[in-house]
């Protein structure tokens, strides 16, 4: 439109909504050309010292190198993470501010929660996954089991006796207790936590009877003996516990795939030019045997993904869990 006006060497003014469009257009291609051209602000939405926030601090690390620009790691936790999902959610489209995110606060709560600050299918963009991390379920020293099969018989003559933990209504470790009840056809009773840590130890002190965790996180209590692991929810064996077989490959349980994920995300709206740079570095980052070696450590599985891979995986496992907590009625009271 602006070439033929100068052709016909016409004295035009363009309407002020397709010229304010066009300058923003223009303006967005500039930043995307000079990205990154100041620090970045990565929010993990929990509480330093965590899974997420461990991995977070070493990936910002190795971002700063591939970017030439620090990589500041800041925490806000609180609201199931959507506190911190929803400030990276409605901050500036410029990159600066991205986010390291769980399967819960971007595909799974939408499913539970009633009013949410934020639409993560709509307000943020995602850029590459981190990793899958299957979870360990393991029983206390005090069941008598050592396989699903065996765990399930158990449960079946113990209806009232049985429990698993969890660090919250709706995370993805309900999901599995629930999903594992469901395929089974056991009533095991879900008592929630508000956190990892005494979630584990109560399995631990025999105060509940089994739970499903990361292996990370079960590590030194499967080392010193207080729990046992039967299975893993991942559909493979987990290449920090190889012997630990998948849930899956028990009669009751075929098909059982469910894992957690980390995944980087930045705010909808962002340019594509500065979604590809941003995905081009962490894929990078996610082939570098030092970081494949640390997410290992954490129980974790590398899965560098394109932009638009990662959105339709998001949109796939977003729809999985609408199902299973449609299927078991999970429910949060708010």
């Amino acid at each position: 439109m602006i070439s033929f006006y100068k052709r016909k060497g016409l004295r035009r003014v363009l309407p002020a909504g397709v010229c304010a469009a066009v300058l923003a257009l223009a303006g967005g291609s500039a930043a995307a050309a000079s990205y990154p051209d100041a620090p970045i602000r990565l929010v993990v939405p929990f509480s330093a010292g965590g899974g997420v926030d461990i991995v977070g601090r070493i990936f910002a690390k190795k971002l700063n190198e591939a970017l030439k620009q620090p990589v500041i790691v800041e925490n806000k936790p609180g609201a199931s993470a959507m506190i911190g999902a929803g400030y990276v959610a409605h901050s500036k489209p410029d990159g600066l501010t991205i986010l390291l995110a769980s399967s819960g606060e971007t595909a799974i709560n939408p499913h539970l929660y009633k009013h949410m600050a934020y639409d993560p299918a709509k307000d943020l963009a995602p850029i590459s996954l981190i990793a899958r991390i299957p979870n360990l379920l393991v029983v206390n020293m005090g069941i008598p089991v050592k396989n699903a099969a065996e765990l399930v018989k158990y449960a079946k003559a113990h209806p009232r006796a049985m429990t698993y933990s969890s660090s919250g209504v709706g995370n993805i470790q309900n999901l599995s207790g629930e999903l594992f009840n469901k395929m089974a056809g056991t009533h095991i009773r879900h008592i929630p936590y508000k956190g990892a840590a005494q979630q584990i130890a109560d399995v631990a002190a025999q105060h509940v009877s089994m739970t499903f965790a990361s292996g990370a996180a079960l590590q030194p209590y499967i080392q010193s003996g207080k729990v046992r692991p039967i299975a893993v929810t991942s559909t493979q064996p987990m290449s920090a516990f190889p012997k630990v077989p998948p849930l899956a490959g028990t009669a009751q349980f075929a098909g059982y795939d469910l894992v957690n994920w980390f995944g980087l995300f930045a705010p909808g709206g962002t340019p594509k030019a500065i979604i590809d740079t941003l995905n081009a570095a962490t894929v990078k980052i996610l082939r570098d045997p030092e970081f494949v070696k640390t997410l290992e450590l954490q129980g974790a599985i590398p899965a560098p993904m394109s932009a638009q891979e990662f959105a339709a995986f998001r949109s796939s496992e977003s729809a999985k869990f609408a199902q299973i907590i449609h299927d078991t009625g999970i429910a949060v009271n708010e």
